[in-house]
């Protein structure tokens, strides 16, 4: 699983430079973003821009990524392509996480909160 790992002031961005997050991925993404986040500012974006396809398993791994962050601290999302900003819609959650256009949204939301 190709997840790059960046700090900028006030968060860690993390980017999935992979095309699919689907059931044979999950895994390996829930323990690289486990990995990546244990000692992470309070606050994460996870940029799917290079994501074109998350299944059930996929979504499951993200809300998991998102769990497992704990009290304090929050995963906000960033770059949804179409397809994958359906599968957030159809499933209601988009109204569990903050979702910004693209990394400039998120980090300028970062600037001014």
């Amino acid at each position: 699983m190709n997840l790059q790992s960046e700090d900028v002031p006030g968060a860690r961005l993390i980017t999935v430079g992979e095309p699919r997050i689907d059931a044979s991925a999950a895994i390996q993404f829930k323990d690289k973003m486990r990995e990546l986040t244990g000692d992470s500012p309070p606050r994460v974006i996870l940029d799917l821009s290079q994501v074109d396809f998350l299944d059930s398993s996929g979504l499951g791994a993200v809300v998991a990524a998102m769990k497992q962050l704990g009290p304090g601290r929050v995963l906000e999302l960033c770059g949804l392509t179409k397809t994958v900003q359906k599968v957030f819609r159809l499933t209601r959650m988009d109204s569990v996480f903050v979702i910004h256009e693209n990394t400039d949204a998120a980090l300028s939301h970062s600037a001014a909160s």
